[in-house]
């Protein structure tokens, strides 16, 4: 309500250490933190919106010149005043190409850019064609096509289970995104997870799911799924789609522009959203499914679920989490909430003679790393 530090929750221990006071064990306090919406602001900073004044003072080697939404942003080394040294890049700009990827692999056939955020799958031969270094790297990300149960029938877990047994994700991991990554077991948490257990692959049945949709008299239900006008969520919501539609279930599908799709995410009644890795499982099911989290799209509420997170977020031990992590990812896929078929691999392009800008996990860019030859 404050939007401040409650009385004594962070505590100054001397000069450079600050000891944090939680009302409760979390375990992902740290990892948290190193997240990218825990960007560490300065004491100045009263709630702007506005980067220009909210970015004024940072702790990077760079100071913010211009920031453009759907047109792009330009940042210039700092002459003084970064504690780590100098970095070698004069500066950098970003151009905002949107989410069809040809204007992009144009630009860099043009010789107007030298690396970008990040190349889909569809687009890896055309950048490797014209000479562009292809860097990639497995990761926990991962697209999960969920609904939001505040939306009826999806309030019906019979319903939502219908649509998730329709569905096999190895054919989506084919046709959704060329096979480059590892089909997914609908709960959201991968072997790249420490407390990940092994709880089996989701089976499709397209019997079962067609029973369930009749019991709970929906056969006539027209499913409308939702999605982003980029390729590869694109591809692969359409590929859902298909096997619905293969299932025998009534589908439509309905895209909607980059520029607006982000406005209302949280609300769709049926939708695919791109997920960054995360380096624990409990990290994410503490950010996308306890009840009330903040970003928890489906709306979901499951006591049981919390009271094991909570059981989660304290206990340090990898070994032992997984455990209580194997109750969890069922409670989780037999809710019927995601269907949430690959983890894929990353990419990211450049020019020869860029250096130090390798496919991230999260798709940070480390810019102080970064040096260009002449």
């Amino acid at each position: 309500e404050t939007k401040q530090l409650r009385e004594g929750a962070v505590e100054r221990i001397d000069d450079y250490t600050v000891q944090l006071n939680l009302t409760e064990p979390d375990i992902t306090i740290i990892v948290g933190t190193a997240d990218y919406p825990a960007l560490v602001m300065h004491r100045s900073y009263e709630g702007s919106n506005d980067p220009m004044e909210a970015l004024a003072i940072t702790t990077g080697p760079f100071e913010l010149v211009r920031y453009e939404v759907g047109i792009g942003a330009e940042v210039r080394r700092k002459e003084s005043g970064w504690w780590g040294g100098q970095a070698y890049l004069d500066g950098v700009e970003w151009t905002d190409h949107g989410t069809d990827p040809v204007p992009m692999v144009a630009a860099f056939e043009a010789g107007e850019v030298d690396a970008n955020y990040e190349t889909t799958a569809d687009a890896l031969a055309q950048m490797e064609s014209i000479g562009m270094i292809n860097s990639n790297i497995a990761t926990g990300a991962t697209i999960v096509i969920r609904f939001n149960v505040e939306n009826p029938p999806y309030d019906d877990i019979r319903v939502r289970r219908a649509a998730q047994l329709a569905v096999d994700n190895n054919v989506v991991l084919q046709l959704g995104y060329d096979g480059r990554g590892e089909q997914a077991a609908n709960h959201h948490v991968g072997p790249m997870h420490i407390e990940y257990a092994d709880i089996g692959m989701h089976e499709r049945d397209v019997e079962q799911a067609m029973a369930l949709l009749e019991e709970a008299g929906q056969t006539d239900h027209e499913f409308d799924i939702i999605s982003i006008d980029d390729d590869w969520r694109r591809n692969t919501t359409d590929a859902v789609a298909a096997q619905m539609r293969d299932a025998g279930m009534n589908v439509k599908r309905t895209v909607i522009p980059g520029s607006t799709f982000w406005n209302d995410w949280t609300k769709y009644p049926f939708s695919s959203t791109n997920w960054n890795g995360r380096p624990l499982g409990v990290q994410v099911y503490a950010l996308a499914y306890m009840t009330g989290a903040a970003w928890n799209e489906t709306a979901w509420s499951n006591p049981d679920f919390d009271a094991g997170m909570t059981e989660a977020l304290a206990t340090p031990d990898a070994d032992e989490r997984s455990k209580i992590m194997a109750d969890l990812e069922k409670i989780l896929r037999e809710s019927g909430i995601i269907i949430q078929p690959y983890w894929r691999s990353v990419y990211r392009s450049y020019r020869e003679g860029v250096h130090g800008y390798e496919a991230h996990q999260a798709f940070e860019q480390h810019l102080d790393l970064v040096w260009l030859e002449s």
